[in-house]
């Protein structure tokens, strides 16, 4: 049987992937608690963000934005992977989201 050829003519199938999106795992308290922590645990100021993203979209972003007190516009700017959120949004969407922060020694 001849191999099929891509459109390249390299004689390999092309590899079909789709994209992942991290808020398709985070339905629990639990899921989202361990993926915030791994971030955290990174120190990437640009990467705890994004997470939050994720989580808020997981979670309904406009849902969110209210409980935060800011608008769906300004969360999705603020905890997009090039946003640089306030102290006071961060922890207006931590605490909508039902998320404590302690501060150990490290």
């Amino acid at each position: 049987m001849p191999r099929q050829k891509n459109s390249r003519g390299s004689g390999k199938a092309a590899v079909k992937t789709t994209v992942w999106d991290a808020a398709e795992y985070l339905g629990t308290p639990e899921s989202i608690a361990a993926y915030l922590e791994a971030a955290f645990e990174d120190g990437d100021p640009t990467l705890v963000a994004a997470a939050l993203g994720d989580v808020a979209r997981a979670q309904g972003m406009t849902q969110l934005a209210n409980q935060a007190g800011v608008t769906r516009e300004a969360l999705y700017k603020a905890l997009s992977p090039s946003g640089d959120p306030r102290l006071s949004t961060f922890l207006g969407v931590m605490k909508a989201l039902g998320i404590k922060i302690r501060p150990s020694a490290a």
